[in-house]
């Protein structure tokens, strides 16, 4: 197992990895919208949110020479369902090769933030 860290995405708020390499997978956790070079939240619109959420998860997927095109599935959390269209108009820009998902909406997310995506990649 191999760990993946890079200071180009947010680092993790509690005890766990940006992301692990396994079994020819990278398992990536969960990414918020917080900006990596300041450590501050992007608290603008849902759009903005998952920008910057998709940015984080492209510096990790790019920290382990990935791209998202090797994402085969991902996990998205949404504080409010109706951010639903929103949310998938910003999504689809990153994710163009429409890896499989679930996308469901929580009670809350960490720092209160709108959106959070996790990812799971192949190896190239």
């Amino acid at each position: 197992m191999k760990t993946i860290s890079t200071d180009k995405a947010p680092g993790a708020i509690g005890p766990y990895s940006q992301a692990k390499i396994a079994g020819g997978f990278l398992y990536a956790s969960g990414q918020i919208p917080i900006i990596p070079e300041t450590g501050e939240l992007c608290t603008g619109t849902i759009e903005e949110q998952t920008h910057q959420a998709c940015k984080n998860v492209g510096a990790i997927l790019e920290a382990a020479g990935l791209s998202f095109e090797n994402v085969v599935k991902t996990t998205c959390f949404l504080a409010d369902m109706g951010d639903f269209a929103a949310f998938n108009g910003v999504y689809a820009e990153y994710f163009t090769s429409k890896p499989a998902r679930s996308c469901v909406a929580v009670k809350a997310l960490p720092k209160n933030v709108l959106c959070e995506i996790e990812v799971i990649a192949e190896l190239a």
